[in-house]
Order: structure tokens, then C-alpha cells, then sequence
């Protein structure tokens, strides 16, 4: 069976936030598209990505003010796959760095990103077309 690539069943064109921005302001985008996972740009370039869960915590913290954090103070660097990967060599990868979501490149940046739940999508995908 041919493997397919990671472009198959990543989220394409994902939501994203400049470097600049506040991490209120990256929490209300995540909460608003119901998403988790949120890659950070300068310019067109990738620097960082923050989770829901990570500003969630950071919400928690006395003393802390979300409007006056900048998300580029939260962020980490993101594992990144070109979108032309075998699907399966990026969920080992994923698996191997412990990670639940990968930021996909092309060849003008930011292709999309591959979660967790973006590889359950294409675990059942691929199972309903081996059964049938």
C-alpha cells in the first residue's frame, strides 16, 4: 500500500498570529475557531506556535494579564514536516518527540498543520478504505 503525505490530512491554510500580538488576543482566536494549537509568524515566517493549554495555565498564574503578554513570551518552537512526507514517517515522528501537533511547510511558508485529531481523521480514513 502506498503511504500518503501528510498535505492529504493536515488542516490546510491554518489560523495564525504576528509575533506582536497579546496572548489574550491568541486565545480569543483559538477559542473563537475552536482550534488548539496556534502557529506564530513574523511576517511570513514561522517563529513559534502556543497551545490552548499553555495559555490556559498561564490564565491561571495570580498576577498575570493576559492582554499584557506578549505571545511571543509563551510561544515555542514548532516541529515542523514538509507536506510531501509520508504520513506514517510524520506520526512516528510525532510519536518519538512526544508531540500533538506538527506544523507543515511548503514552498511559500505555512502550508497547514497536522494535530492529533488531523491523524485520527486519516487512522479512520485509511482503515474504512482497507475494509472495504
Amino acid at each position: 500500500m502506498l503511504i500518503p503525505e501528510v498535505a492529504r490530512f493536515m488542516t490546510r491554510e491554518p489560523y495564525t498570529v504576528p509575533s506582536t500580538c497579546s496572548a489574550a488576543r491568541a486565545r480569543d482566536v483559538m477559542r473563537s475557531h475552536l482550534i488548539r494549537h496556534l502557529p506564530i509568524l513574523d511576517g511570513t515566517e514561522l517563529v513559534g506556535i502556543v497551545s490552548a493549554d499553555a495559555l490556559a495555565a498561564l490564565d491561571k498564574v495570580p498576577g498575570i494579564n493576559l492582554d499584557h503578554v506578549e505571545i511571543a513570551k509563551v510561544m515555542h518552537r514548532p516541529l515542523t514536516v514538509w507536506g510531501s512526507v509520508p504520513l506514517d514517517e510524520v506520526a512516528d515522528y510525532m510519536s518519538d518527540q512526544k508531540v500533538d501537533c506538527v506544523v507543515v511547510l511548503g514552498g511559500h511558508g505555512v502550508q497547514g498543520i497536522f494535530t492529533a485529531t488531523d491523524a485520527l481523521r486519516a487512522l479512520s480514513n485509511l482503515l474504512s478504505r482497507a475494509a472495504n
